[in-house]
């Protein structure tokens, strides 16, 4: 059985959270949770939301405990970007992409992931 949550248009880069979530790929629900509870990057507050609503769904919709789950998926996808502009010299102007992106965890409670 698969649980899924997902935090979409986060304001960050998606390659600044993809290391973070290949952390915690495979490991189970409870130890990925203390990975991210310790790490000082951006991406470890979107990742911890983002895995306490999966555990969430899986405890209130089937009654499955957290001690069962193992995360099978963690990825951070790109996501659209804001268009800015920077002013520069002589009326001209630079652009800007400020990158937004998505996170997803899935969980499992197969022993074979």
């Amino acid at each position: 059985m698969e649980f899924t949550a997902t935090t979409r248009n986060a304001r960050m880069s998606a390659a600044k959270g993809r290391p973070l979530a290949r952390e915690c790929q495979g490991l189970p629900a409870l130890s990925a949770l203390e990975v991210v509870e310790f790490s000082p990057r951006k991406a470890a507050g979107i990742l911890r939301n983002t895995l306490k609503s999966a555990i969430a769904n899986a405890s209130s919709t089937r009654g499955v405990p957290a001690e069962d789950l193992k995360v099978k998926l963690c990825v951070f996808d790109e996501s659209v970007r804001i268009r800015r502009y920077w002013p520069t010299a002589r009326g001209s102007a630079h652009p800007i992409a400020r990158r937004l992106c998505h996170c997803k965890v899935v969980l499992t409670t197969e022993e074979n992931n």
